[in-house]
C-alpha cells in the first residue's frame, strides 16, 4: 500500500500546478482546478500505482460564507491498493459549474445529478442531468442552507417526468412497432417504490430509464438541524431492513471525528446486532426475490428466520424494524440478561431453514434457468459503476470492509469473503447464501468474547450521563439539559467514516464546525450506485429477468432515495 506521501509525489509529478495536496485529517485530501478534473480523474484511475477505479462518492457543500460557496467533493477508492483520497473543486455561486467525469467513471452518473438536484452545482457534460430524488416541479435547491426545509412543492398530474424516447414512435426492422411499458412504481416487485420505463420489442427491453425518489425525505437536510444523536433514529430508516448497521456506521463516524471509543463490551454487541443484522437483510433479499420469481415456501423459511431475529432485537432495544439502539459513544442501554442464550437459540435455528431454502431452491431447475446467465455484469464493470457489497462479489471483487479497513475488532475473528465469478443473478444468490453462514459464524465468535464492563464511553461532552444521576446530582442533570437542547460539541473537522452495510460500503460523510449539530452529513448510500446500471443490464433482457435482476441487486428504498 502506498503512503499518503508517494500518493501526493505522483500526482505533484503529473500535475504541478492546479492540484494542491491539503490535511483532511481523515485521508489525503486534494484542492483541484475544475478544468484539471477530467484529467485528474483519468491519472488516478489509469495509473498503476494508484488505481482508484472506484468513485465511492461525489457530493455538494455549502459554505455560504465563502468567497467560492460552493465545493464538489469527490471520494475515491483502490481495491487493488487499499488507497483512499478525497477531491474538492472550489465553485463560486455566479457560475457553480464542474466538468463532468462520467467519461472516467460511469458510478459518476447518478451522483452528479444528485449533486446538481440538492445544491444545483452543474456539471457540464453530463447527458442527463436532471433532477433525481426530487420531481421534475420541485423548487430550488433543497441542501443550500439558505433554503427552507418548511417549503413543499407539489407535483401534479401530467408533470411527472418521461424519458424523451418514450414520447416518440419507434419501428424495428420488421416494421412492427416497439411498446413502451412502465414497471412500477405500482408493481408488487418495485415494491411501490421503483420505476422504470422501458421500450419492448415483443418481450425483448431495447430501452430503460429508471425514475425514484418516490421515499425521498432529504435524510441530510434534518440531519442539518438535529443533535448529534438526534439523527440515529434518522439512519435507521435508511436501510430499513438493517438499521443497526447503519446506526453503528454513523455513530463509527462520529467517533472517529470526536476522537472518542466506544467501549470494548459495546463494541461486540454493536458487532453481534451487526451480523445479525447482515443475516436479516440477506434473507429479506433472498426471500423477496424467490417470492417474486414465485417460490413462496422458501420466501416464508426466510421470513421465519427474520422474525426471529427481530425478537431479540426488539429485547436489546425496545423496537423491532428501526430501533435507535446505537448511540455516539456506545449503546443506549445494557443487553437483557438472557441475551447469549437467546442469540445462541438463532445460531441453531437459522441454519436450518437456510438448508431448508436451498434444498428447495439452490439445484432447482426452474430457479437456475431464471437466474443463470440473467444480469450479468463484469467485475471491472462493476467497480466502475460504483458497485460493494455482494453485488461486487458475486462479479468476482473480493471488497470487504470488513476485511480490507476493519472496524469493531474485525481483524481478529476469522471470516471468509465469499464470492462468485458468474457476475450474474445466481452468482449473486449464491454469496448472500454463504455470506449468511459466515455472519453467524462472526457471531459464535463474538459471544464467546462478550466480557461484562460499560456499555458506552465516559465522555461528558458528548454523552448523556446514567438517569439515576439526573434525578439525584445536580451536576447531572445540568449536563443532561445542555446536551439535550444544544447537543454535544464535536471539534470541527470532516471525516468520511465507512463500514460494510448489508449492500456494500456504507458512507457518512461528516462534516462538523465545532457545534452541536452536524454541519452536512452525506450518506454514501451503496445500492444507490448498484440501482443505476439496472437500466443498462436489462438492454437485451426479457421482461420477466428485470424482476430476477432487480431481486438481486436488493434495493431499499430508504436507502436509495434517503
Amino acid at each position: 500500500m502506498a503512503t499518503r506521501e508517494q500518493i501526493v509525489a505522483s500526482v505533484r509529478q503529473a500535475f504541478p500546478e492546479g492540484v494542491r495536496a491539503v490535511d483532511g485529517g481523515d485521508i489525503q485530501t486534494f484542492v483541484v482546478d475544475r478544468a484539471l478534473l477530467p484529467r485528474l480523474g483519468r491519472h488516478l484511475k489509469d495509473e498503476p500505482s494508484l488505481d482508484f477505479k472506484l468513485l465511492s462518492d461525489v457530493c455538494g457543500v455549502d459554505f455560504p460564507g465563502r468567497a467560492e460557496r460552493f465545493e464538489a467533493v469527490y471520494h475515491l477508492y483502490s481495491v487493488q491498493h487499499g488507497h483512499r483520497i478525497r477531491l474538492k473543486v472550489p465553485l463560486r455561486e455566479d457560475d457553480p459549474v464542474v466538468p463532468s467525469v462520467i467519461g472516467v467513471w460511469k458510478a459518476a452518473d447518478w451522483f452528479e445529478r444528485e449533486a446538481f438536484d440538492l445544491l444545483g452545482i452543474r456539471f457540464e457534460g453530463h447527458p442527463n442531468l436532471k433532477r433525481i430524488l426530487c420531481h421534475m416541479s420541485f423548487q430550488g435547491h433543497a441542501l443550500r442552507k439558505d433554503y427552507d426545509p418548511g417549503q413543499r412543492w407539489l407535483l401534479r398530474e401530467g408533470e411527472q417526468d418521461e424519458p424523451v424516447w418514450a414520447r416518440q414512435a419507434q419501428e424495428d426492422d420488421d416494421h412492427f412497432e416497439t411498446q413502451v411499458l412502465n414497471l412500477g412504481p405500482s408493481h408488487p416487485a418495485t415494491h411501490g417504490t421503483l420505476r422504470t420505463v422501458v421500450r419492448l420489442d415483443g418481450e425483448v427491453i431495447t430501452q430503460a430509464e429508471v425514475e425514484i425518489g418516490y421515499l425521498h425525505r432529504c435524510f441530510e437536510k434534518m440531519s442539518e438541524r438535529h443533535t448529534w444523536n438526534q439523527v440515529i433514529p434518522y439512519t435507521d430508516r435508511l436501510n430499513y431492513c438493517s438499521p443497526m448497521i447503519n446506526g453503528v456506521g454513523y455513530c463509527l463516524a462520529v467517533e472517529q471525528l470526536a476522537g472518542i471509543e466506544a467501549p470494548p463490551r459495546a463494541q461486540t454487541i454493536r458487532l453481534i446486532l451487526s451480523e445479525l443484522s447482515r443475516v436479516m437483510d440477506h434473507l429479506v433479499c433472498i426471500g423477496a426475490n424467490l417470492n417474486d420469481l414465485g417460490a413462496m415456501t422458501p420466501f416464508l423459511y426466510m421470513y421465519e428466520a427474520r422474525e426471529e431475529i427481530y425478537s431479540v432485537l426488539e429485547a436489546c432495544a425496545g423496537g423491532r424494524l428501526t430501533i435507535s439502539y446505537a448511540r455516539v459513544g456506545g449503546l443506549a442501554n445494557d443487553v437483557p440478561a438472557d441475551f447469549v442464550e437467546s442469540v445462541r437459540w438463532l445460531l441453531q435455528r437459522i441454519p436450518r431453514l437456510v438448508n431448508d431454502m436451498e434444498k428447495l431452491i439452490t439445484g432447482n431447475r426452474i430457479f437456475r434457468d431464471r437466474t443463470e446467465g440473467v444480469g450479468r455484469i463484469s467485475g471491472e464493470e462493476a467497480l466502475d459503476w460504483g458497485w460493494t457489497g455482494p453485488c461486487l462479489r458475486g462479479s468476482g471483487v473480493a471488497y470487504d470492509v470488513r476485511k480490507a479497513h476493519p472496524y469493531l475488532g474485525y481483524e481478529t475473528y476469522d471470516f471468509k469473503v465469499p464470492i462468485s465469478t458468474t457476475g450474474d443473478t445466481y452468482g449473486r444468490y449464491l454469496v448472500r447464501v454463504e455470506e449468511i453462514r459466515q455472519s453467524l459464524s462472526l457471531i459464535e465468535q463474538a459471544l464467546g468474547r462478550l466480557q461484562p464492563g460499560p456499555i458506552i464511553a465516559d465522555e461528558h461532552h458528548l454523552v448523556l450521563p446514567p438517569k439515576e444521576q439526573v434525578y439525584t446530582e445536580m451536576e447531572a442533570l445540568i449536563w443532561h439539559f445542555k446536551l439535550i437542547m444544544e447537543g454535544g460539541k464535536v471539534p470541527a473537522g470532516e471525516v468520511y467514516g465507512f463500514t460494510e452495510g448489508a449492500n456494500g460500503e456504507l458512507g457518512f460523510y461528516v462534516i462538523s464546525d465545532g457545534g452541536g449539530k452536524p454541519y452536512r452529513i452525506k450518506v454514501r448510500p451503496p445500492c444507490f450506485a448498484v440501482f443505476q446500471a439496472y437500466p443498462h443490464m436489462l438492454i437485451g433482457q426479457m421482461v420477466a429477468d428485470s424482476v430476477a435482476i432487480l431481486g438481486s441487486m436488493n434495493v431499499i428504498a430508504g436507502e436509495l432515495d434517503r
